[in-house]
């Protein structure tokens, strides 16, 4: 339990951090799009409210994760992390809809004679600034990610990368209509066009491991073998077969049928099978679920 509430922390201090950022800098470019008459920085602004709000999300879900097993939950509560991964998705898939459709409409009243309105330095100079505490944001949660094994750590450092890129659309934009005259306005909506794309595509890419999940879909090829070689590598053991296994959270689970001497005292096949055990989660983790049926040889 230790363990799972240092873990527990660690990603609430990494996420308190980056919500805390992002609120300073949302209220930043409110600030900026307004005074400075930007109308993409106040779109950006909105992105980063959505970044924030996925920090919130995060701070929930990783509390209701890290509690046990109980009475209602017998494989414990992993895939609460899981589904904030989904939310999180989701909420990606919208803004980028959402940026897509802001940038054609832009690029359509452009088209039609409407003149976009010059943005200021001050918005300039606050796009600057988001993209390089944005860019700091995604590789610090994606390192903390790997090293804490959190799938919401890393779809949220997915949405601060997003957010950056979102801002580097918005420089080029402010920064072509301030340098190149009223007729390169149109950079603003057409960059902000080719970020919502990759947006949308970084939504796909967090929500299909989701949708795997809970579909309960098997784990790769490549790990099941490293299972069965485990489990092989004792040789009171034989045929492993019927394995099933999936993933609960960021944790996996594990059913087997082995077989081994009819002849073996049930004390002795229950210490092996509990080495095998111990040596499962030895490779995946001390929270893995396993379930050894045992059958005597054939």
């Amino acid at each position: 339990m230790e363990s799972i509430t240092k873990r527990e922390k660690e990603i609430l201090r990494v996420t308190w951090i980056g919500s805390i950022i992002n609120f300073l800098l949302l209220v930043s470019k409110f600030i900026a799009g307004i005074l400075g008459h930007s109308a993409a920085m106040v779109a950006d602004a909105v992105h980063s409210l959505s970044d924030f709000i996925t920090d919130i999300i995060v701070v929930i879900f990783v509390r209701i994760s890290s509690k046990p097993e109980d009475e209602g939950h017998d494989y414990g509560h992993g895939k609460y992390e899981t589904l904030a991964t989904a939310i999180i998705g989701i909420i990606l898939f919208f803004v980028g809809i959402g940026i897509l459709y802001n940038g054609i409409q832009s690029v359509i009243d452009t088209m039609n004679g409407k003149t976009l309105a010059a943005p200021s330095l001050l918005a300039l100079a606050t796009a600057a600034l988001s993209i390089l505490f944005k860019e700091f944001l995604y590789r610090y949660t994606a390192h903390k990610s790997k090293t804490l094994n959190s799938q919401a750590l890393k779809a949220n450092a997915w949405h601060h990368r997003s957010d950056a890129l979102s801002s580097i659309g918005t420089f080029i934009g402010i920064g072509g209509a301030i340098c190149l005259g009223e007729q390169w306005r149109i950079l603003d909506p057409l960059a902000a066009i080719i970020v919502s794309f990759f947006i949308i595509k970084v939504s796909f890419q967090l929500l299909k491991p989701c949708i795997d999940e809970l579909l309960e879909r098997s784990l790769p090829a490549e790990i099941e073998n490293k299972i069965l070689a485990i489990i092989l590598s004792f040789p009171e053991v034989s045929s492993p077969h019927h394995l099933r296994t999936r993933r609960i959270g960021n944790h996996i689970a594990i059913e087997v049928h082995i077989r081994m001497n009819g002849k073996t005292p049930l004390q002795e096949a229950h210490s092996l099978t509990t080495q095998i055990e111990k040596r499962l989660k030895e490779e995946f983790g001390k929270d893995t679920h396993i379930g050894i049926h045992m059958e005597p040889i054939k």
